[in-house]
């Protein structure tokens, strides 16, 4: 079974972009080194369609992790997003646009006072939750 491996930092950064991008959903894209599922960087991108209800990687911020990413040595295996509203799973929104099935797709929900992070696998339009993992430094 495929599991999601996070930082300290790299758990902190998304739930603070999370919230730092409220009132809309904020977005951006996660990095690890090639043949792990442990995030190594989180690229923090604009959301294109300025919304509360869905995102859009800012294609220049996308080109600019990319970038970043290979430089380091690392690849983009995943995006992550917040839902200002709802739980922390993939609206039919978020599955007609997963782009990859070997992404990870990463949710923060801000529903609840306390956010929720849980990460899921996306292929031809089947969701499956996988396990998140988190390493203390």
């Amino acid at each position: 079974m495929l599991v999601l491996r996070l930082t300290d930092a790299t758990y902190t950064d998304m739930v603070a972009h999370a919230l730092d991008g409220l009132p809309n959903e904020a977005c951006g894209l996660i990095a690890a080194i090639p043949g792990t599922d442990k995030i190594d960087r989180v690229y923090r991108c604009g959301n294109a369609a300025a919304s509360s209800r869905l995102y859009e990687v800012d294609p220049l911020d996308h080109l600019k992790a990319d970038r970043d990413a290979e430089g380091r040595g690392l690849e983009i295996v995943g995006v992550y997003h917040s839902h200002t509203h709802t739980d922390a799973y993939p609206s039919p929104t978020d599955v007609k646009q997963a782009p990859d099935p070997s992404w990870h797709y990463v949710l923060v929900s801000l529903k609840d006072p306390e956010p929720v992070l849980r990460s899921y696998r996306i292929v031809d339009g089947a969701i499956t939750e996988e396990p998140v993992e988190l390493e203390r430094r």
